[in-house]
């Protein structure tokens, strides 16, 4: 068996990667050929069109067959069945795996026969439902082929400068082996707490950290199911901690049935109502939440953690999306591009589905009129204060009374804290009550649209 990589860069492919999955690839591959080098066996790097490369390397090293891990975005979907008839069409065998996913795309199904469109019902679904394959070993030995490669270093997927991307390596450790690491740490405490702590930012790990591997495939999601399953039979894990922290898994299952079921998912809206919504085109807005500056603590620390990490906390994922969405009305398509762009855990499915369901514009969506109040979420998910402060220094002295709303504070207050509001931090970029009755009015508008016709 003869492993090979491809960077795909043809425009009919998937969609070009961001900087931060740019980042995180470099040294995953990096890890994986050491991997396969120790097992005797050379990793083959290829950059290009796939459909144009794979063939002529199957002839180049007489193979039999390739084989590889289906992809469910539009573009890798394409792209697999033009090379799938190319290559049988040589006389090759072709075929491709479920390398990804606890359950493809078009196995689990209403009673209607069509695919879960709303969230809950899908997670009974699937637990009900579910099978896994038995686990395999690794190969003992692989073949180093005489063919030439690439070399990874002329892919220049590292930032050079500015070096953006140097903190990164701090948090995040690429490969199989970061990610069974980081898997038995979250199993080995934190996991019992999942249910109540999740949310919490101020925790250093409330979560599993475990997104980035499942997105580059060095830990599989059969693979974290079955460790769960293995600890709460042995009565390690508590089991309402567990099946809280798989249903998670769940939801990035049931992002990849709204994908492969809706193509564009992360361009239009799912909800077709929304196509009416009057989104504002603000670039300074924009930029001020894209550079954490927009006056809310909790928003900026968690665009700040995301531009420092290639990562941002669950919980505040969601308090940042809401903001631009709703306090700013500015489309979700734009927040979208920003995360595909700076984290290393961007995926095609997860991203796009869970930027549409905080819009309230996808399936099983929040209602457009839950709107996160940024004030509030920082007090009761960052309860001791320590996430703002790490993630927004300026504000490291001020009390933790003031310490999501600033501008409250009164002037000797600030001054005490060394708080220059305009100057050290900047004035909130809206009003909470004014953004919230915007959005409001804007849904009004939309829902009314709808009545109408």
């Amino acid at each position: 068996m003869v492993c090979v990589y491809i960077l795909e860069t043809g425009k009919a492919g998937p969609r070009s990667l961001g900087g931060a999955s740019k980042w995180w690839l470099h040294k995953s591959l990096e890890t994986l050929s050491a991997d396969i080098e120790a097992r005797g066996g050379r990793l083959l790097l290829r950059r290009g069109d796939a459909r144009d490369i794979l063939p002529g390397l199957a002839d180049e090293l007489e193979a039999c067959g390739v084989f590889w891990n289906r992809r469910y975005d539009a573009g890798g979907i394409a792209a697999d069945r033009e090379i799938k008839t190319a290559l049988k069409e040589a006389g090759l065998e072709a075929k491709s795996f479920n390398g990804r996913l606890l359950s493809e795309p078009w196995c689990i199904q209403t009673q209607s026969g069509g695919h879960y469109k709303v969230f809950t019902p899908y997670w009974k679904a699937l637990r009900a439902e579910l099978s896994l394959p038995e686990a395999r070993p690794a190969p003992d030995a692989l073949a180093d082929p005489d063919v030439t490669s690439e070399a990874l270093e002329d892919w220049a997927l590292l930032p050079a400068a500015p070096n953006w991307a140097a903190q990164f390596s701090e948090m995040w450790t690429s490969g199989e082996a970061g990610a069974r690491e980081r898997l038995e740490a979250f199993l080995d405490g934190p996991v019992n707490g999942y249910a109540e702590d999740r949310d919490r930012t101020d925790l250093e790990w409330s979560t599993s950290g475990l997104s980035p591997h499942l997105r580059w495939g060095e830990i599989g999601p059969a693979q974290i199911w079955r460790a769960v399953q293995a600890r709460t039979s042995a009565g390690d894990v508590n089991e309402s901690a567990a099946w809280k922290f798989l249903s998670e898994l769940a939801w990035r299952e049931f992002s990849y049935v709204l994908l492969y079921h809706n193509p564009n998912l992360a361009s239009e809206n799912y909800n077709s109502d929304f196509n009416h919504m009057p989104w504002r085109n603000s670039e300074s807005d924009l930029a001020a939440w894209q550079c954490g500056q927009t006056g809310y603590p909790i928003v900026d620390a968690g665009m700040r953690q995301l531009w420092s990490l290639g990562w941002m906390h669950n919980r505040v994922r969601m308090i940042a999306a809401s903001f631009l969405t709703k306090h700013l009305l500015i489309p979700w398509q734009n927040g979208e591009a920003w995360f595909w762009d700076t984290l290393v855990d961007a995926d095609p499915a997860s991203n796009a589905a869970s930027w549409q369901w905080v819009a309230g514009s996808g399936a099983d969506a929040a209602p457009y009129f839950r709107i996160f109040n940024p004030i509030t979420q920082g007090q009761k998910f960052d309860m001791t204060g320590d996430y703002v402060r790490r993630w927004c220094p300026e504000l490291i002295d001020l009390p933790d009374k003031y310490l999501f709303s600033p501008w409250e504070a009164p002037d000797d207050v600030l001054a005490e804290a060394g708080v220059r509001l305009g100057e050290s931090y900047p004035h909130p970029i809206i009003d909470h009550s004014h953004g919230r009755q915007r959005a409001l009015d804007a849904y009004d508008r939309v829902k009314s649209r709808r009545e109408a016709s």
